[in-house]
């Protein structure tokens, strides 16, 4: 008989402005990098109005890190200082590669609303200083799944013999969109040790504790071999992610995340020195 995974920790999240001042939930961030680990940070947006949002993330850097950002409503163009660009629709992903090292902006575009998340996923030691890349990843290819009376869209991973849109490059995770109508059980095997969280965008969960979770609710499991829970009476649309820990030093210094802070200190060193970007086209 499987185990089955019992809440570890409840998190809300902070209510914050990032960027050039777009309004957004931190999730899980610095405090949390041990129990979330591989991944380390998440930052969740539900905006309406385009004050909240249209002033976007200009020209920033990335090192040591990928960042994944899934929409399921908006629309968000990018461009970076290899000369890549384009642009995020509604049910599109897109998981950056910042490696050693990137300089990147992310603009949401208005009119509408803008309703997804961005995750950080660690990038092991010996990987850190790799090349940057990108994986563009739109709605039509990422397959939709119908089971257990429920929709499931796999941005990476598998999940019973089909493989996701995406494989993750360094760090392998398990990403997926779950719809479930009302009243609907809902079991996913997973490797006892990975780390397992699950964000829920509207509707609510009765989870291992008996308890109803609704609204903009994480929940991070311990570990075990399976994952139960049955939506609520207005059903549920989540997310879940699993992944294998990387149990390795982080020395984190705003966007920029490595294992030492000697480490740290050279990548703000050669910001400043016009020595930031290793690979260039």
């Amino acid at each position: 008989m499987k185990d089955s995974r019992k809440i570890n920790q409840v998190v809300r999240g902070i209510e914050t402005h990032d960027g050039a001042g777009v309004r957004l939930v931190r999730v899980f961030a610095h405090k949390n990098v041990a129990d979330f680990d591989p991944f380390l940070m998440m930052d969740a947006f539900d905006n309406s109005r385009p004050e909240d949002y249209e002033k976007g993330f200009p020209w920033h850097p990335h090192r040591g890190i990928e960042t994944i950002t899934y929409l399921i409503e908006g629309k968000v163009e990018h461009g970076d200082s290899l000369g890549n660009k384009g642009t995020i629709f509604c049910g599109d992903c897109q998981w950056m590669t910042a490696g050693s090292g990137i300089i990147h902006q992310e603009m949401p575009k208005p009119p509408g609303k803008m309703l997804g998340v961005q995750i950080w996923l660690n990038m092991p030691a010996s990987n850190k200083m790799g090349e940057p890349a990108y994986g563009d990843i739109v709605a039509d290819k990422i397959p939709l799944i119908k089971d257990q009376n429920c929709e499931i869209r796999l941005i990476s991973g598998s999940y019973k013999g089909t493989e996701g849109a995406f494989s993750g490059r360094y760090v392998k995770p398990l990403f997926m969109d779950v719809d479930l109508p009302a009243e609907t059980e809902f079991e996913l095997e997973t490797p006892a040790e990975n780390t397992v969280f699950s964000y829920n965008f509207y509707g609510s969960g009765i989870f291992s504790d008996g308890k109803e979770y609704s609204g903009k609710t994480t929940l991070l499991f311990e570990p075990g071999e399976l994952l139960k829970f049955k939506s609520g009476k207005e059903g549920l649309r989540m997310i879940i992610l699993s992944g294998p820990p990387l149990k390795e030093p982080v020395a984190w210094g705003g966007p920029i995340v490595m294992n030492t802070q000697e480490e740290l200190d050279l990548a703000f060193e050669e910001l400043e020195t016009g020595q930031f970007i290793k690979h260039r086209r």
